[in-house]
C-alpha cells in the first residue's frame, strides 16, 4: 500500500510508474536478463518488476498530493535498484522455460490493480466508495472507520485482539449494509460516482492473461460486488479468466440486500480465507458455486506471480502444494 510517511521526507510510491506498459521505450533500457524473453512474456515485464523486482521504490517526496500524481507519471528509471539480479535471473528463466500453460496470477485489488492517488486524492477502496442512499447509515459507517481504522494499524495492540477487532468492524459494517437497505441500484450509482480507476496497464494485462488462459485470482477484504462493478463500468466487460474471492453479497428479487454469503474476509485474515476459497480453483475456475470450466487445470500452473499479496507467500509456502512463488 503506498502511504506517506508522516514527519518524513520520505514517500513510497508503489509500482505504478514501473508499471506502465510503456516504461521501457527500447531494449537498450531494459535490464540485461529481460532481452531474450519469449514474446508471450514480453507485456508482462513491468508488472514482474512491481511484483518481483521493486517492492519498493523511494524518491523525494513533493509537497503534496497533486505533485505526487505527477511524480507516478515520471520515468523512474534512475530510482531502480536490483536487489539480487542472480535471483531475479532464476525467476525470469523458470517463468520463460515453463511457458504461460503453468502461470497464474494471484492480485490484490484496492491500491493494487487501483490507483492510490488520482487527481491530486485518495483513490477510493471498494468499501470506501459505497454510498447506501442514506444519510443516517452511511454516518454510522463513518463512525466505524473512524473508530477502527486506527486500531488496525497501531503498534500496540497485539494480532490476536487486532484480528478480533476487525471482525467486529466488518461485521458490523455488513449489517449495516443490511439495516440500511442496501440496493444493488445505489451500488451501481456509488462507483459511478466513485473516485476509482484501474493504474496504468492493468486492463491490457488482464487482455493479455485472457487470450492466453492464464487464471487471475483477485484477492480482497473489500466486497466482491462492487469489484466487479467497476470492471463493468471502467472497463466495459468482464474477463473469463478472473475470479474474485471476497465478501459476496446476496440480493433479494427486488435488488435489495439480504445477507452475505461465505466466510467474512477482513484485512488481517483475507490471506488466509484466500487460500482456503481458492482451493476449489485447482480443480475449476469460474464460480466457486457454478459449473465446472476446463481452462488448462489451474492445479498444474506452478508458476505463481503475487501481485500486493506479501503475506500470502509464506501462507502458501506452508502448504503442501507445488507451487513456485514470484513476489
Amino acid at each position: 500500500m503506498s502511504y506517506r510517511l508522516r514527519g518524513s521526507s520520505i514517500v513510497n510510491i508503489e509500482c505504478v510508474a514501473l508499471s506502465k506498459l510503456g516504461f521501457f521505450h527500447n531494449s537498450r533500457q531494459l535490464p540485461s536478463p529481460f532481452l531474450c524473453l519469449p514474446s508471450f512474456f514480453s507485456p508482462l515485464i513491468p508488472f514482474f518488476l512491481s511484483a518481483v523486482v521493486f517492492p519498493r521504490v523511494w524518491c523525494r517526496s513533493q509537497n503534496n498530493k497533486t505533485k505526487m500524481d505527477k511524480e507516478e507519471d515520471r520515468h523512474l528509471s534512475k530510482f531502480t535498484v536490483i536487489n539480487d539480479p542472480v535471483s531475479l535471473n532464476h525467476k525470469i528463466a523458470a517463468i520463460r522455460s515453463a511457458g504461460p500453460s503453468k502461470l497464474q496470477v494471484i492480485a490484490d485489488f484496492d491500491a493494487t490493480l487501483t490507483r492510490y492517488w488520482i487527481n491530486g486524492q485518495r483513490g477510493q477502496s471498494s468499501h470506501g466508495l459505497l454510498q447506501q442512499g442514506n444519510p443516517e447509515f452511511d454516518a454510522k459507517r463513518r463512525a466505524l472507520v473512524q473508530y477502527y481504522h486506527p486500531l488496525e494499524f497501531s503498534p500496540t495492540i497485539p494480532v490476536e485482539e487486532k484480528t478480533k477487532l476487525m471482525e467486529e468492524w466488518w461485521g458490523k459494517t455488513h449489517g449495516l449494509l443490511i439495516e440500511g437497505g442496501l440496493t444493488y441500484d445505489a451500488i451501481k450509482n456509488s462507483v459511478a460516482n466513485a473516485n476509482i480507476a484501474f493504474r496504468d496497464g492493468v486492463v491490457e494485462l488482464f487482455e493479455f492473461l485472457e487470450e492466453r488462459d492464464v487464471p487471475v485470482l483477485i484477492f480482497s477484504a473489500g466486497l466482491a460486488d462492487i469489484i466487479e462493478e467497476v470492471l463493468r463500468q471502467k472497463v466495459h466487460r468482464s474477463f473469463t479468466n478472473i475470479k474474485i474471492v471476497s465478501n459476496r453479497m446476496v440480493f433479494d428479487d427486488c435488488g435489495c440486500l439480504v445477507s452475505f454469503k461465505g466466510k467474512l474476509i477482513h484485512s488481517l485474515n483475507k490471506n488466509e480465507h484466500a487460500l482456503d476459497m481458492a482451493a476449489p480453483l485447482h480443480d475449476q475456475l469460474g464460480d466457486i458455486d457454478g459449473p465446472v470450466t476446463d481452462n488448462a487445470s489451474v492445479k498444474q500452473r506452478t508458476n505463481v506471480l503475487l501481485l500486493g499479496m506479501t503475506t500470502l507467500r509464506g501462507i502458501l509456502r506452508a502448504t503442501a502444494m507445488p507451487l513456485t512463488l514470484f513476489t
